[in-house]
């Protein structure tokens, strides 16, 4: 029998002067559930260092699925990213003061890349649960993308037997006074849907 597949889940700090991130909010409501075989991590909201984070722990941990979390003010729904592109261009620095634009994040390297892991069928089993679930195209240009993209290229690079996706998240209520107006969805909606996701996504691995 197969041994069921390391899973690397990370979130981000806050940033852009705001005192929480749902990403981390919902990452430390998965921590208490203690879910087995599952890692997880808060990053910091820097371009290069949670680039460099996340390969360290990728290569101590040699996980067979990552899923990395992100906050998106306006989101309703939880929303998996299919593509990640080559492209830094941010109207804010990041936490470590760094102000992008129009700029690749490989010089040279591949226009974009696909989520390796099998987005569609996971959102539409996702959806039959009743659980808030749903595509979206891609994933921006500040740090979330920049992860999302450095990572899958290191992993096409090194070949390594990997599934990766980002998930883009809504507010939690608490955040409703930094951000009237802006859908909210709460913790455990959200960390049900992660945890719904984690099980989807090992089954597809493991048949």
């Amino acid at each position: 029998m197969r041994r069921e597949p390391q899973v690397l889940v990370t979130g981000f700090q806050p940033f852009a002067g705001a005192k929480l991130n749902s990403s981390e909010e919902v990452v430390k409501w998965l921590e208490r559930r203690e879910i087995p075989g599952v890692i997880l991590e808060v990053l910091p909201v820097e371009y290069e260092e949670s680039v460099d984070r996340m390969l360290s722990l990728i290569r101590e941990i040699e996980p067979k699925i990552i899923f990395a979390l992100g906050q998106a003010e306006g989101r309703s729904r939880v929303s998996f990213e299919r593509i990640a592109i080559n492209l830094d261009d941010a109207r804010i620095p990041d936490n470590a003061g760094t102000l992008r634009a129009n700029q690749q994040i490989s010089e040279g390297g591949d226009v974009a890349y696909m989520a390796n892991l099998p987005v569609r069928e996971i959102v539409e089993k996702l959806k039959q649960q009743g659980l808030p679930a749903e595509e979206s195209l891609s994933a921006g240009a500040f740090v979330c993308n920049h992860l999302f993209y450095s990572v899958m290229n290191h992993l096409e690079s090194s070949r390594g037997d990997c599934w990766m996706d980002f998930i883009h998240l809504p507010l939690i209520p608490e955040q409703g006074g930094e951000f009237p107006g802006k859908p909210t969805l709460d913790r455990e909606s959200q960390g049900q849907t992660i945890i719904a996701a984690i099980e989807e996504a090992r089954t597809l691995w493991l048949s």
